[in-house]
């Protein structure tokens, strides 16, 4: 499948009601208390001009506008998730400090060093070209500005059941060791400040998931409406494999931040690679 394709079929998928449905507000594990971990890890303030990269429909960057005081710019691929974005910022009083666009991660439209902070959480390992995704992460980072990833980590080979477009749109497929992240953000010149896991709140999601669809195919059968259009059978497989490579420590879930160093080379650095 080619690039463009994979990012299409992510787009469609998180822009869809089966994953507000399944995944909650904040499309990621550990929700908003980790969206808040991650905003003190980048020393964010009233001053902080921040950069949320795959932003959805705009939870996190709402909430570090509101949590931090700083100045947010929200891309995703998804227009759907854009406009939805936008219109959240509008009702909640936040569209001057909060905007959103859509763009794509790998060639984002924005001068160098306009950002002092940038933010990706579990959309890093979608990216089919993560070299470009995270040059141009350090490439629109300002002298001593921070990066923060947060995203599923994978050790070894994994069953069967979770590969495949379904696993990659899941953010499985594609997924990195933890040193796997924090090399590609070193590649670029940053320095990796910051490596943790939080394997816990990976656990937290994969059960949730399960519940929720158990609870969907319930009512789906009782023929209640409202309910995401779901492949129950190839879905709750996938649950049921994610949990077991969790708990033998084949999957989890990690932070790793970055500072980019007083050096404003990088659209050259990156063009002799």
């Amino acid at each position: 499948m080619s690039r463009q394709a994979i990012k299409t079929s992510c787009a469609c998928a998180y822009e869809s009601e089966a994953a507000r449905y399944l995944l909650g507000d904040s499309y990621h594990p550990g929700g908003l208390e980790l969206t808040a971990r991650l905003g003190e890890l980048l020393d964010l303030d009233g001053d902080s001009r921040v950069l949320d990269i795959a932003a959805g429909t705009g939870a996190s960057a709402l909430f570090l506008a509101r949590r931090f005081g700083c100045m947010v710019h929200g891309v995703d691929y998804s227009a759907t998730n854009v406009e939805q974005a936008t219109s959240r910022a509008d009702a909640e009083s936040l569209a001057e400090r909060v905007t959103f666009t859509r763009a794509d991660a790998e060639a984002l439209p924005f001068d160098d060093g306009t950002f002092d902070a940038i933010l990706c959480e579990c959309s890093f390992c979608l990216f089919p070209d993560k070299d470009a995704a995270v040059w141009e992460m350090a490439r629109l980072l300002s002298p001593d500005g921070r990066v923060a990833i947060s995203d599923l980590t994978r050790e070894g080979p994994l069953a069967d059941g979770l590969s495949g477009l379904l696993a990659w749109v899941s953010c499985i497929g594609d997924a990195l060791p933890i040193e796997g992240y924090a090399d590609c953000l070193s590649r670029t010149g940053l320095n990796i400040e910051t490596i943790e896991r939080h394997d816990e709140a990976l656990i937290g999601l994969a059960e949730q998931v399960q519940m929720r669809l158990l609870a969907a195919e319930i009512v789906v059968g009782l023929r209640e409406p409202r309910l995401p259009r779901l492949d129950f059978s190839a879905a709750r497989q996938m649950a049921r494999e994610a949990i077991d490579a969790i708990e033998r420590g084949q999957l989890g879930y990690a932070v790793v931040t970055a500072s980019k160093p007083q050096q404003s080379s990088y659209a050259a650095d990156r063009n002799s690679k």
